[in-house]
């Protein structure tokens, strides 16, 4: 996946380039004086980074989980007196 950096004034003037570029090449960065301030990515791309659709049940419930060890660490929750001075 390549990285494509355009400058806001650069990115105005030629939309359609950019969008060309997400679609074929991967995210295209867009700067505001030198910095990077807008990133733009194909709906693809989108999508598969934001993992839409996938709840914590549906993760959870993926083949192969049962073989994985978990043990978390058991929780000591201690009652004390309030300190109000």
């Amino acid at each position: 996946m390549t990285i494509t950096t355009i400058s806001s004034r650069g990115f105005n003037q030629d939309i359609g380039r950019a969008k060309r570029i997400a679609a074929k090449s991967g995210p295209v960065f867009v700067t505001n004086r030198g910095k990077t301030t807008h990133v733009l990515l194909s709906i693809e791309d989108y999508q598969r980074i934001s993992a839409q659709g996938r709840s914590l049940v549906e993760a959870l419930a993926m083949s192969g989980l049962a073989e994985i060890d978990f043990e978390p660490p058991k929780l000591n929750i201690e009652i004390r007196p309030a300190d109000l001075s």
